[in-house]
This record gives structure tokens, sequence and C-alpha cells, in this order.
């Protein structure tokens, strides 16, 4: 992995999915340049320093994007109203819960995002899926094959720490829609806008939201509701397996990283084994689930787990892990892959240091995941589509 800042794994993975989802070179190293020795204090310390400097980054970004959109230089305006969603995500992705800049900076980052489709990416809409009282912010990708009728379609989970404008940056849905499908960006229980303004904590039995989001999708007259998917990274290879294995509407699933024993990962990083993901790591987590004791979440976590569920799952199970993850075993893949018994069609597809994408769910090289993945769901729904008509 590309490393920005020497012994600083959490924020040079920042920076690597930066790079990696439409950042450029240029611009990700004159923000992170004057913020070197805050770098060197941790990976806690200096986040307040991350924020100015790459808020700092967004600022020149937008002024530039005003003035192009002013000129009528739309496809410009909304190029880089798109990268400045990107930078300014990656930097609120940094915060501690608590800081009081965390709510203000996602507000602005759903609002770069709305410019950058309106300007840019207009197949891409705002959506509220109806789910218990209350709705699921996501965006929907509208693939161009929806112009003729319904299309297949992806519902694309978010991890512990990322949020749907991770996704709309990470390019997937394009990838999607080049192949005929349509993506909804999801922001599920636990994690983006659904976390962070409206309060909704992460869940066990992710089957109920995951239905949530299949009702909304089968009422729309543009969506194949027989081609139907999950795909889910990081720690959604556990949401999305577990999903699948309950929600039999679902016609495949991928695990973007197999996450199958969460819990166990919790008690290694108690012991500071492996790598974690964000900084003010306990706080974040604690945030997520909705629990304000360490002590009896980590007894909680020990039921997020995949231990006689993934034999659950009857559909085609892709699970797609980096060789040199620094956060989730390899074994864990092995284990998923190994335990999906009744899958009529799982694979292991693991990425190694040879050819990049070897790291947490391949950020080193997500572009080259991201084709993989689309690839194969693909293929899925093209098989699918095939024997429904014989």
């Amino acid at each position: 992995m590309f490393e920005y800042f020497p012994g600083n794994y959490v924020w040079n993975l920042g920076v690597v999915a930066t790079l990696n989802s439409g950042g450029l070179i240029d611009e990700v190293d004159r923000a992170c340049r004057p913020i070197k020795e805050a770098a060197a204090q941790g990976e806690d310390a200096g986040t307040p320093d991350f924020l100015r400097a790459w808020t700092a980054l967004t600022d020149q970004l937008v002024g530039q994007a005003e003035e192009a959109e002013k000129a009528g230089h739309t496809r410009t305006a909304g190029q880089l109203y798109s990268r400045a969603t990107n930078y300014l995500c990656q930097a609120e992705r940094m915060l501690a819960h608590s800081d009081e800049n965390r709510v203000p900076t996602y507000r602005r980052v759903l609002e770069l995002a709305q410019k950058a489709f309106d300007l840019q990416d207009t197949r891409i809409t705002r959506v509220a899926i109806p789910y218990e009282g209350t709705t699921l912010p996501a965006y929907f990708s509208a693939a161009p094959a929806t112009d003729a009728g319904p299309a297949p379609v992806i519902i694309l989970v978010n991890g512990l720490d990322s949020a749907k404008e991770h996704m709309y940056s990470s390019g997937h849905w394009a990838e999607l829609a080049a192949r005929g499908i349509s993506c909804l960006m999801l922001d599920q229980p636990g994690t983006g806008e659904a976390l962070r303004l409206q309060g909704l904590t992460a869940r066990i039995d992710t089957e109920v939201w995951a239905g949530a989001a299949v009702d909304f999708l089968e009422a729309r007259d543009d969506v194949d509701a027989d081609r139907i998917g999950i795909v889910g990274w990081s720690l959604g290879g556990y949401f999305a397996p577990r999903a699948a294995a309950f929600e039999k509407r679902l016609a495949l699933c991928v695990a973007w990283g197999a996450n199958h024993n969460w819990g166990a990962v919790q008690r290694r990083r108690l012991e500071r084994e492996g790598e974690r993901p964000v900084p003010h790591y306990w706080e974040h987590v604690l945030w997520v689930w909705g629990h304000d004791d360490l002590e009896t979440f980590i007894e909680f976590a020990d039921g997020v787990h995949l231990d006689g569920v993934v034999e659950h799952i009857t559909v085609p199970f892709l699970v797609a892990h980096g060789e040199n993850d620094r956060q989730i075993p390899l074994e864990y893949a092995h284990r998923s892959h190994e335990q999906a018994v009744n899958s009529p069609r799982r694979e292991l597809r693991v990425f190694t240091p040879e050819e990049g994408a070897t790291e947490h769910i391949g950020l080193d090289h997500l572009p080259h995941v991201s084709t993989v993945v689309a690839d194969w769901v693909a293929d899925v729904f093209a098989d699918l589509l095939t024997r429904s008509r014989s």
C-alpha cells in the first residue's frame, strides 16, 4: 500500500481510499503535506489538523466549481464537486463521534454530492426506503438499460465507517451501470446518514433492513425484481451474507472483504492485534452499535459472526478478500467460503500483492476489485436471466 504517512496505517488507508476513488495525487499531496508532523503523533491526535487541511482543499475546489458553473461549464463544475465530495467525506470519516464538526461537515458532504449529481451524474437520485416508521437514505443509480425496461439491481451496503458518499466516489455504481445493472447505495442502520443524522444504530439481524430495501426496489417499475443482489464491503462482509442467508428474495451475494467473525476481531483489537480502520476506534464502534459500555459491548459483539449463518445462503455467493488484509484475517474468507455449502455457485477470490488490491477491501487498488466484482455480478445476473427463459 502507498504509505504517505509512514507508520500511520489509518491515515494512509484514508489517503489510498481517496486516490483510488477519483482523488488526484497533486490535490491530495497539497492537502497532506502540511500535516505530516501531525500524522506522526498517532492516528487520533491529529484528526482536527486532517479536517482543516482537507477542508481547505475542498474550499478551493468548491470555489473553482462555482466559477465554472457561472461560466456555463457544467461538466467541469460537476467534476470539481464530485472530487470535493470525496475529499470532505474522507476527512469527516476520521473525526470522533464527539467532535462538534462531525455533523456540520457531513451535512456539507450531502450538499456537495447533490451538486455533483445535478451537474454531472444525473442518473443518480436521492431516495428514501420506508423502514420501521422512518426511512433509510440512499442513492439510486438507474443504469442506462432502464431506458428500455426493468434492469437488475445491486444493493450496495456500507461497512463500519463508510457512507453512501464513499460508494458514490468509488465509482462502483458506474461499473455496474456499464454492465446494465442499477445500484442502490444504501446507508443502512449504523452507517452514513442513517447514523449521523437519524440516530439509527446497527443491528445483528441485517435481513430486516435488507428486506425493506427489497420491498422498495420491487415497487419500482425500472427494477427486475427477480434479479436483486446485495454486495457489502468491509463490515458489509458480515451484513450482506447475513441478509442473503435469511432474505430469500435476494438473488446473489458478495462479501467484499470477508468479515466472518467480527466479534472475535474486536477481542483481538482489545489486545492491539491487527490494524483498526478509523481513529477514535472504540468511541466510533460504540456509537455505531448504540452501546455506551465497552465491556458489555464486547460480550454483545460475540454475536456478530456468520458461523451457522452462511449455510443458509442458497444463491450464488462470492467472497473477495485481500491476501494482506491487516484488519480482517484471510482465514475468515476461507471460512465463509467453506461454510456456504448450500450456495449453488460459491467462489473465493483472493487478491495478491503481485496484482494489487491485497489490503483491506482492496483499497490499495480499489478499481481492480470493483471490476472483478462487477464482472462476477454481471455473469450471475446473465445466467439467471438465461435460466428464467429456458
